[in-house]
């Protein structure tokens, strides 16, 4: 396939895939639709810079725009997915790619298990939602016991630490909304 197509034909499946029309991806990168639809038909020969606005804008890398189309579906068994020990705390990635802006994280904590969190980067958002057993939450000085189902939502910028209080394995989830870059 010609590359001028291929990449009309990504930066189209791309932005179809998240639901905005031409105009809005457009505005998002900050380039005239008309560019943008030019883009999608294969016809264009854009610059460098229209190229990494495209990517920030749909929120990929540069050479996923121009590389094969990919499978529309792939599956990652739980054993590839990247995995990390806080002490007894087994913690588990969800996503097996990066994707800008947010990280989700399954943690499996035994009896007793219990790891201080890393404080991030200022304006930070943090998602902790317990699934199974109990999760102690310790935030700012304050201190969240959460149950199945329930979720707690706090300033990831801070000292924080999770901890199993209860008397059997705990699994819970983490999602951490990255504040943007200004």
């Amino acid at each position: 396939m010609d590359l001028s197509l291929r990449l009309g034909e990504n930066v189209r499946m791309l932005r179809e895939s998240r639901g905005l029309s031409q105009l809005q991806i457009a505005r998002i990168a900050g380039i005239p639709r008309p560019t943008w639809a030019n883009l999608e038909s294969g016809e264009a020969n854009p610059t460098l810079t229209v190229l990494a606005r495209v990517a920030a804008a749909l929120q990929v890398r540069l050479d996923e725009l121009l590389s094969a189309p990919r499978a529309s579906a792939s599956l990652h068994p739980a054993a590839t997915l990247p995995t990390r020990n806080k002490g007894l705390v087994k913690i588990r990635k969800l996503l097996p790619e990066p994707l800008a802006g947010l990280e989700m994280e399954r943690l499996d904590l035994p009896v007793g298990g219990a790891f201080a969190g890393v404080p991030h980067t200022p304006g930070t958002r943090e998602y902790l939602t317990c699934e199974t057993g109990a999760v102690e939450l310790r935030v700012s000085g304050e201190k969240f016991v959460l149950a199945p189902g329930d979720v707690v939502v706090f300033a990831g910028d801070q000292k924080h630490g999770y901890r199993n209080p209860g008397s059997k394995p705990a699994i819970a989830y983490s999602v951490v909304a990255f504040a943007p870059n200004a």
